[in-house]
């Protein structure tokens, strides 16, 4: 297809399946890819309506400044308007958000400037009230707050809509998205109960947002900080009608962003933070779903806007949400070792065995120790550094026995100890660890097993 301008390239995503990340659910599910959009994100819709809507009133003028707040998608959207139609841009933004959302309405020619998160939606420093104060101090400034807005639901319920409905053949059951002004699940929603009521439309919602709460109770409480970027509020905006949503459905921010992770592995899907957070709704949704339903998530930006932060494994380990996605244990390392065959044969010496045969056993495995075992049981380990020792004394090793040399065994836990409890027995002084696998019997773990255990459980999709 051919377009006069980029703003004409907006719209009409497409509607992919997935497979992998719901393998095992009953239904069909498939993803809205507004994520493709010009301006790389849903946002993208609203920003030319709100702009084309302030021009019709008469708000926005040749030569005009656009002020908002943004998380930085609807900035990108609106700047994408601003360079076809000649406007100036200041946009305000939490300093949570990635460095990526900065620099790109930097790219785009816009001034932006940063406001902290942890104040209160009225507080004069945040990037709301300031949004307002330049937007009344500076001429010919239009502040298209895009929180109270109603082109925002007004453009879903005519384009997002009607393109979910039909790319689906009218067979959608459930429409899945993240809340944050709720323009998009607010307009969306009401196109799709006015095809169909029985469609049911499941809000996903950041842990430490507000709007949960106000769903099930109907009362505003205080909201908690949060990572996720561009969903959740502290208070209710005039773009969301929660009389169009039928669940609200919290997800921690490190389960967002480890099924964020996932679905750029399992299905390609290069997406925003915020998409785990619709994915793991989505999934508690596919719990009670039949053969028969057909579920749309949004995709509602992309990825390449948190490469700092989601896709950057420094900064998930700094903020504890990348650990090992299933519990490692002890059990488990045993049998990833024996899997790879890195396990042999457990080699040990007995109590009555002479020191000089435990020494030959050293060199011929290349160990600088061996567990000494007694009916069966661990019993203590003697050490190549000591053999040395006596040796260096003028001890005759083939008369010694290893009792008189075996210093303090290794410590011995269980099968499902976790992997952390494991790294606090190996210290310097103690280089492993036996794993009791029941029925007498053993397995020996060393650093090297442990942190080749969980290289390998990092190196899998997330």
């Amino acid at each position: 297809m051919r377009y006069d301008n980029i703003i004409e390239a907006i719209g009409h995503t497409p509607l992919v399946r997935l497979n992998r990340i719901v393998r095992g659910f009953k239904g069909q599910y498939w993803a809205k890819c507004d994520h493709l959009n010009p301006g790389g994100s849903v946002k993208d819709r609203i920003g030319i309506a709100m702009v084309e809507d302030a021009e019709r009133k008469g708000l926005l003028k040749p030569g005009g400044t656009i002020v908002e707040g943004t998380s930085g998608n609807t900035g990108m959207g609106l700047a994408l308007v601003a360079v076809m139609r000649g406007y100036k841009c200041i946009f305000t933004m939490a300093d949570k958000q990635s460095k990526e959302k900065r620099d790109l309405l930097k790219a785009m020619g816009a001034d932006v400037i940063v406001c902290p998160t942890a104040v209160e939606h009225e507080d004069p420093r945040s990037y709301h009230s300031v949004a307002e104060k330049l937007a009344r101090e500076i001429p010919n400034a239009y502040h298209p707050d895009q929180y109270s807005n109603m082109s925002n639901p007004e453009i879903h319920f005519r384009t997002t809509g009607p393109e979910i409905w039909e790319d689906s053949e009218g067979r959608i059951t459930h429409f899945v998205c993240g809340v944050g002004t709720g323009g998009t699940i607010t307009g969306v929603g009401r196109y799709l109960k006015s095809k169909n009521p029985k469609v049911r439309i499941i809000g996903a919602d950041p842990a430490g947002s507000v709007l949960t709460e106000y769903f099930r109770t109907g009362k505003l409480g205080k909201g908690e900080p949060y990572k996720v970027e561009g969903i959740g509020q502290d208070y209710l905006p005039a773009t969301l009608d929660f009389g169009t949503i039928d669940d609200m459905i919290t997800v921690s921010d490190k389960d967002s962003f480890l099924w964020t992770r996932r679905l750029a592995r399992n299905e390609g899907i290069f997406a925003g933070g915020s998409v785990g957070t619709a994915i793991g709704a989505m999934l508690a949704v596919a719990a009670g779903c039949t053969d028969d339903d057909f579920v749309v998530v949004l995709i509602p930006d992309s990825g390449s806007r948190y490469l700092s932060k989601v896709y950057n494994n420094e900064w998930m380990r700094e903020n504890r949400y990348l650990e090992i996605s299933l519990p490692l244990t002890a059990g488990e390392i045993v049998q990833s070792k024996s899997e790879s065959g890195s396990r042999p044969a457990l080699i040990a010496v007995a109590p009555s065995d002479s020191v000089s045969a435990a020494l030959e056993k050293m060199q011929s495995y290349d160990f600088s120790q061996l567990p000494v075992f007694e009916e069966g049981r661990p019993a203590g380990a003697i050490y190549e550094d000591v053999i040395l020792n006596l040796a260096l004394e003028g001890k005759d090793l083939k008369k010694l026995v290893v009792r008189e040399a075996m210093s303090e065994g290794f410590p011995v836990v269980h099968s499902s100890s976790a992997v952390d409890h494991i790294m606090n027995c190996i210290t310097r002084d103690c280089p492993a660890v036996f794993v009791d696998l029941g029925n007498y019997k053993y397995e020996i773990l060393t650093k090297y097993d442990l942190l080749h255990a969980i290289a390998h459980r990092l190196e899998q999709p997330a």
